[in-house]
């Protein structure tokens, strides 16, 4: 495995996870109208069948 090359891939595709998840947040969340200072569950599953990963990170959005 080219270390480098897998590291670069990982990155891209975190971006990519980061940039779409955040634009979505926001417009759910401005449709949805919560109060000011609401604070909102979120969480994120991380799947990879083909290695065997599952992987959930919880937490909280405040508006």
């Amino acid at each position: 495995m080219d270390e480098d090359r897998f590291n670069m891939s990982i990155r891209k595709y975190l971006k990519m996870v980061g940039v779409t998840s955040q634009r979505e947040i926001e417009a759910a969340t401005r449709k949805a109208g919560p109060k000011p200072g609401a604070k909102l569950k979120a969480k994120i599953v991380l799947t990879m069948p083909e290695i065997g990963l599952k992987h959930e990170i919880d937490g909280e959005i405040e508006t």
